[in-house]
């Protein structure tokens, strides 16, 4: 856990589980965000669990995703399955998964168009909270030089 503390992947990547997660309809897909350590946050961790998705599996998907096949459109028992990668310009966060019960991978790719536009709002998502982020860092360290300098100053007068 103190792993994914630290590292900026990790916590880019919970950021955009929960803001995507928020906005989803209750039911139907299921969207999984992966980060490259294998933390994952399921939009629904019961619907999650009926799916049966297991670990390797996962890596399966996110290997063919490393490979260059993106978005990847597969198959695991009767949910259809679509995933890519996670990225910024700076940080690669990993996967986000869309798992659709009850489809088949036909239908995925009838709707492949909606499915990618998805797909980049999360990454969309990504972006503007790693923008945030630095600029909530930058505020943070122009506080504290502002800070040690006015301390510095008030001990002169």
């Amino acid at each position: 856990m103190n792993d994914s503390l630290f590292n900026p992947a990790s916590v880019l990547s919970e950021q955009v589980a929960r803001q995507i997660f928020e906005i989803l309809p209750e039911s139907g897909l299921v969207m999984i965000i992966l980060d490259k350590d294998g933390n994952c946050w399921p939009s629904d961790s019961e619907a999650f669990s009926r799916l049966h998705l297991d670990e390797s599996y996962l890596r399966q998907v996110c290997q063919k995703i490393d490979d260059g096949h993106e978005p990847v459109v597969t198959q695991s028992e009767e949910c259809s399955i679509v995933a890519a990668q996670l990225a910024t310009s700076r940080t690669n966060c990993g996967y986000v998964i869309i798992a659709m019960p009850q489809h088949n991978p036909e239908s995925a790719l009838v709707n492949i168009d909606l499915i990618e536009i998805l797909l980049n709002q999360v990454n969309l998502t990504a972006k503007l909270l790693e923008k945030n982020n630095m600029l909530y860092e930058l505020l943070l360290q122009h506080h504290v030089v502002a800070a040690g300098s006015g301390a510095s100053q008030g001990s002169f007068n």
